[in-house]
């Protein structure tokens, strides 16, 4: 036999799950009335909305360019970098991030330096001869649009660690090995040898137009 003090406690009980499952059931219908775009307009309540709020770019110093840039390589490079710990195991703790980097280098010539002493023409300025600096190679500049991290694997102690970081998604060290990947490839494809040649092509026509029959340029 129920006693007048159960009853009121049981409809209680009933009353708020009764709520509960109603305040559910309006939930998952206004997910998915947004979610699905089922009313016109009523996704937009909550759409994301997103804002530049970044100041003006201050210019900070302006340098003369003495060079000319005859040559530019486009590279792309895939990274693959492991961290691990000593005494635990990956899952745990360690990293691996597959990141493909795409960037270009150029190979330029510097025309700052060059004297007097490296232009020589004859008495009737039908010959000249230019004496040039060997052609260099800048360092590469990765293309944010082409480059992107293809995987990331972390252990439990790293993902606990990005919910602390600035930056959990940091990917300056992967940006570094493909910088240094794409300079070394660079150094072994003949870049700067063609922006040698590219220079030399520039200057005879340059020279030729103004009058000169005979020119020659060197390096070294």
């Amino acid at each position: 036999m129920e006693t007048s003090s159960e009853r009121p406690r049981g409809s209680r009980r009933a009353w708020w799950g009764r709520l509960a499952a109603g305040l559910t059931v309006i939930v998952v219908l206004i997910v998915l009335v947004a979610r699905f775009s089922l009313v016109p307009g009523f996704g937009s309540l909550f759409g994301e909305d997103t804002r530049d709020r970044s100041g003006p770019a201050l210019l900070k110093s302006i340098q003369d360019m003495d060079r000319y840039e005859a040559a530019v390589g486009n590279f792309q490079v895939v990274v693959d970098l492991e961290k691990d710990a000593a005494l635990l195991p990956d899952a745990i703790r360690g990293t691996r991030t597959l990141y493909v980097g795409a960037g270009t280098v150029s190979g330029y010539v510097d025309f700052g330096a060059l004297a007097e002493g490296n232009v020589t023409v004859n008495g009737d300025r039908t010959k000249v001869s230019v004496k040039l600096p060997h052609a260099v190679l800048g360092t590469a500049a990765l293309d944010p649009e082409r480059s992107y991290a293809v995987s990331k694997q972390r252990g439990l102690l790293d993902r606990l660690g990005d919910l602390f970081s600035d930056n959990p998604a940091g990917e300056q060290a992967v940006q570094k090995l493909a910088v240094q990947h794409i300079d070394e490839a660079a150094r072994d494809s003949g870049l700067a040898e063609r922006a040698e040649r590219n220079t030399e092509s520039m200057l005879e026509g340059l020279l030729r137009s103004l009058g000169f029959s005979e020119v020659t340029v060197a390096y070294g």
